[in-house]
């Protein structure tokens, strides 16, 4: 007889029936598998992808109610013309999509493609779509936001003259985990119910790795995924649990094994520098200065 497995994955979700969420970069990976889960538990999920033509072919595999809407996250004005196509009561978020320790790039409006996309993206989006949210954001991170040189480079994020694919992408994780320790301070001081929280999947095989810069990181992360890594459905749990188990606001959900690389989804610790008060509405301060994009509830927060 096969041993019975009492840790929490997603047949333990709730129903679901009568909420609205929308997961961003849900056409593949971690993104499907959420917006998978989602609507098999009963909610309608909206798809929010760079390319609706793909987002369709993803929400034919889904079983449950779903939509397809464009966003890319690297174009702040895609980022405005879906919040400003919202118009109806939204319960979750999932800030899901990214991009993963690529050759320098750029986005539209001129950003370092890693921090513009994963980090100032999601930061537009939110703070647009927030009079609309009913319970909560949540905010895939990862455990690399200790890596690279473990801060916000605030005097050049762009990292213009001092690129590298990995302090790159380290920086943005880090960046969404001040983000959602800010967010949950001023939704808490304007006296709202929704809560902001982040996840991370551990090591989980998506095809996120097949993009990075470097050719043997590349074969490296191929092998990884063969022999280490969880699959996705599993590196999709911490983000479920964060999105539907009644946390504190401004938790860290991660997996439960060893080095957080896989496992049942539990709180984690993160860096002190992804503790700092500080730096965390500092990067506020930045993150609305570059995107244009202000805080919507309540009296302004300090």
């Amino acid at each position: 007889m096969a041993e019975k497995n009492d840790k929490w994955n997603a047949s333990d979700l709730p129903g679901l029936s009568g909420r609205t969420a929308v997961v961003t970069g849900a056409n593949s990976g971690l993104g499907f598998t959420a917006a998978d889960a989602l609507a098999r538990a009963g909610a309608h999920v909206v798809l929010a992808v760079r390319d609706p033509e793909r987002g369709r072919a993803a929400a034919a595999r889904v079983n449950g109610s779903t939509e397809v809407r464009r966003l890319d996250l690297a174009d702040l004005s895609s980022v405005r013309e879906f919040a400003a196509g919202w118009d109806r009561p939204l319960d979750l978020l999932v800030n899901n999509a990214g991009v993963m320790m690529l050759p320098e790039q750029r986005t539209k409006d001129g950003f370092e493609m890693q921090f513009g996309t994963n980090h100032l993206g999601h930061f537009a989006l939110t703070n647009l779509l927030l009079p609309y949210l009913t319970d909560r954001v949540v905010t895939v991170s990862s455990g690399l936001h200790r890596g690279g040189d473990g801060v916000i480079h605030f005097e050049n994020v762009n990292l213009e003259g001092a690129y590298n694919p990995t302090r790159a992408y380290a920086q943005s994780k880090l960046a969404n985990l001040l983000f959602v320790l800010e967010l949950q301070r001023r939704l808490t001081e304007a006296g709202s119910r929704v809560r902001a929280l982040a996840a991370h999947p551990g090591y989980a095989a998506t095809n996120l790795q097949s993009h990075t810069a470097n050719p043997l990181a590349r074969l490296g992360m191929r092998l990884g995924n063969r022999l280490l890594a969880q699959d996705d459905r599993a590196g999709t749990l911490p983000t479920l649990y964060a999105a539907t188990q009644d946390l504190p606001g401004a938790s860290y959900v991660g997996p439960d094994g060893l080095g957080e690389m896989r496992g049942a989804p539990t709180l984690v610790g993160r860096s002190a520098a992804a503790s700092d008060p500080a730096a965390a509405r500092r990067l506020w301060t930045l993150s609305a200065e570059m995107t244009g994009v202000t805080w919507a509830l309540g009296a302004a927060a300090a």
